[in-house]
């Protein structure tokens, strides 16, 4: 009949610990080297101990038994031991009988346990670690990971499509107010109202929203960017809808003006930094195909507007507009899904930190000329249009085909950003529209040289609505993403506000729109030159993150692609040598 053998054998490890190896047996001792603890472990390989006063049999592969009685001088119940004050302590193995005499056996083996500790050893208590406090401190606290790079598509592409639509139905009905101004001049519909009054309500919608940015910041900071989109929904259509029963233009500013600017403020602010969480090498791809449903939506708002006024009122027209707002916008809402949390996102209403980043200002440079060009542009093209003997309609699709043209260049603006470098796309392109401005724009005294600048120049015009996103995140990266277009909707307001009337007074002192197009011209090659001292600091960034990669290639603080400018002794070197790298050719 088959049995089981146990052999006892002792090993020296350390300062003089025992380990106590039953082989092929039931029990197995570990020795926490140094700590002065034994603790006895059960071999999993072993089935487990019937309780003491039972005898435990050891099933042998022929199936034959043998039975092996245990001896303790506690009444444990499992497989620990309580260890006890004395020196050491016998332990006494005695094989039952069997049927079959057993072979390889002592009657008794001496282990020698060390002097027991205040700890007691309970049952299923885990082996003991011998790391010390400090070990376990490191342990407990481990080093700070830095956030995963952004999945670059996948539902990404469904965020964007959702920004693009909240663009169509916030700018693209804004830009629609050309319709409306038409029919308000026309129709003398509010009594006593001047011209630059019913200018002033189109203006008025967007320096609203880029006032209200701290507050969209904060809510999208403490209630998350769907509370913001919520809130910024039923201010829109409310406004709107309000609008319908306005009968004086006081009630016009506080409903199609501030209530619709506060909506659209709301709205963009919270989304516009979507996109650029979702990608890394699609990013400006992804940002100019959101931005494009502004330009869309403007041409088709500004079409349908005007069929719905001549059809069925002006009421009606802004009710229609309201409840399609709502309902798009909803949909969106329910869809669209922000990372802030995965990045760490700081949404801080006024980080001014970020003043004392020279990029930062140039960055607020390209912002402010920008829009000091591109408000006057697409606020006097119209006008320049009847200026040169166009009627009101041919004038009308004049304007509907600069929002074609910003709806068309935006996409391919972001898809060249990601090939050939975001900063440089956004340089190149506001410089071509100075171009443009100077070479055709001052030349077109025609429907069809006009048409021609409309188009083209559309494509590059809003460039800087394409580009913010992308660009602001090279410049601070993801975490400071929000932070940093809050401040830059701020600084935007003054150009927003008064570009258009500075083109007017131009005009005005002049008589004619050339002053004016010079003044646009000139606004946008100063912004390109923003740029173009923004890449050269870029430049000397980069060139300082791969010399820390080459010596550190394990930091991995020393900058992430996917997560924009984040290393602050790289962005100090490169605020040093931008005067000198702005003239080389790298993508960035």
């Amino acid at each position: 009949m088959a049995h089981c053998s146990v052999a006892m054998r002792e090993d020296v490890v350390g300062s003089g610990g025992v380990v106590a190896r039953l082989e092929g047996g039931l029990l197995r001792w570990f020795m926490d080297q140094g700590s002065g603890i034994r603790v006895l472990r059960r071999d999993p390989r072993i089935p487990r101990f019937s309780r003491p006063d039972q005898k435990n049999q050891c099933v042998t592969p022929a199936g034959n038994e043998s039975t092996t009685t245990v001896e303790d001088d506690d009444d444990d119940d499992d497989d620990t031991l309580d260890l006890n004050n004395q020196e050491s302590r016998d332990s006494k193995t005695t094989m039952g009988e069997s049927k079959q005499p057993i072979d390889n056996t002592s009657d008794s083996d001496q282990i020698s346990v060390p002097p027991r500790t205040d700890t007691m050893i309970e049952k299923g208590s885990k082996e003991i670690s011998p790391s010390t406090d400090a070990e376990k401190q490191t342990e407990q606290s481990p080093e700070p990971q830095s956030p995963p790079p952004p999945p670059n598509g996948g539902y990404g592409w469904i965020c964007t499509l959702c920004v693009a639509l909240i663009n169509a139905h916030t700018w693209g009905i804004n830009s629609s107010y050309g319709v409306f101004l038409a029919h308000y001049l026309s129709t003398d519909t509010y009594p006593g109202a001047t011209y630059l009054q019913y200018a002033f309500v189109g203006g008025l919608s967007i320096s609203v929203a880029m006032l209200v940015s701290p507050l969209a910041t904060l809510s999208t900071r403490y209630y998350g960017t769907h509370f913001s989109l919520c809130v910024g929904t039923v201010l829109e259509a409310g406004g709107l809808i309000g609008a319908s029963f306005a009968y004086n233009i006081w009630q016009l500013f506080l409903s199609q003006g501030v209530a619709f600017g506060i909506g659209m403020g709301f709205l963009f602010v919270a989304s516009v930094g979507i996109p650029p969480q979702w990608f890394t090498t699609k990013r400006s791809l992804a940002n100019g195909v959101s931005a494009s449903g502004s330009g869309f939506g403007g041409l088709l708002y500004s079409l349908a507007a005007g069929a719905m006024i001549r059809t069925i009122g002006l009421a009606w027209c802004f009710r229609v507009l309201g409840l399609l707002a709502f309902g798009v916008n909803a949909i969106c809402i329910a869809l669209i899904r922000d990372r802030n949390k995965i990045i760490g996102s700081r949404h801080a209403a006024f980080d001014m930190k970020l003043f004392k980043r020279p990029e930062y200002l140039l960055l607020n440079g390209y912002g402010f000329f920008s829009m000091l060009g591109y408000i006057a542009l697409v606020f006097s093209l119209a006008d320049y249009a009847r200026k040169i003997g166009l009627d009101a309609s041919q004038a009308a699709v004049v304007s509907a085909i600069l929002n074609l043209g910003q709806g068309l260049g935006r996409p391919p603006t972001g898809y060249f950003s990601d090939s050939i470098g975001r900063i440089n796309m956004a340089g190149i392109t506001t410089f071509f529209c100075a171009i443009l401005t100077f070479v055709v724009w001052i030349f077109a005294n025609n429907y069809g040289v006009l048409i021609f600048f409309a188009l083209i120049g559309g494509t590059v015009a809003g460039t800087f609505w394409a580009t913010i996103g992308p660009v602001a995140v090279e410049v601070v990266g993801l975490q400071d993403l929000p932070s940093a277009l809050n401040l830059e909707w701020v600084i935007i307001v003054l150009p927003c506000t008064f570009s258009e009337p500075i083109a007017l007074e131009i005009f005005g002192a002049t008589g004619n729109y050339l002053g004016t197009q010079i003044f646009i011209g000139f606004m946008y090659t100063a912004a390109a030159l923003c740029v173009l001292f923004l890449r050269g600091w870029k430049i000397g960034e980069l060139n300082e993150i791969a010399r820390l990669k080459s010596e550190n290639p394990d930091d991995v603080h020393a900058g992430d692609a996917g997560m924009g400018s984040t290393n602050e002794a790289a962005r100090v070197v490169g605020r040093g040598t931008m005067w000198k790298h702005f003239w080389e050719w790298r993508k960035v």
